[in-house]
């Protein structure tokens, strides 16, 4: 259960920070009340994944390392934001410490 509710942490994160772009400095009320929701479902999953079991360390670098990932995927594909060499090669170093976390036995 803790992981489900990791992976709803996960997709939450991705969406209000999807939003950022669309509240305009938080200045338009709608985009900025749908970005806040979203993060509060975010933490809210989170803490429950992690009351649930999964340790923080290994529970907040999961979810800020596919976060991450997801929004770089987002960014180039929905907002044309340039992938360059050193964006992929940081999403690589990301990816790589969320597997030595994992890997290492800190679960």
């Amino acid at each position: 259960m803790a992981f489900v509710l990791l992976g709803v942490a996960i997709v939450f994160e991705v969406l209000a920070t999807s939003l950022l772009k669309s509240t305009d400095g938080f200045s338009r009320p709608w985009p900025t009340v749908s970005c806040l929701a979203a993060y509060a479902v975010a933490f809210l999953a989170l803490a429950l994944a992690i009351q649930r079991g999964l340790q923080v360390g290994v529970g907040y670098a999961i979810w800020s390392g596919l976060g991450t990932t997801l929004i770089v995927i987002i960014g180039a594909l929905m907002l044309r934001e340039p992938v360059t060499p050193a964006t992929l090669a940081g999403i690589a170093l990301v990816v790589s410490g969320v597997v030595v976390l994992n890997l290492s036995g800190a679960h």
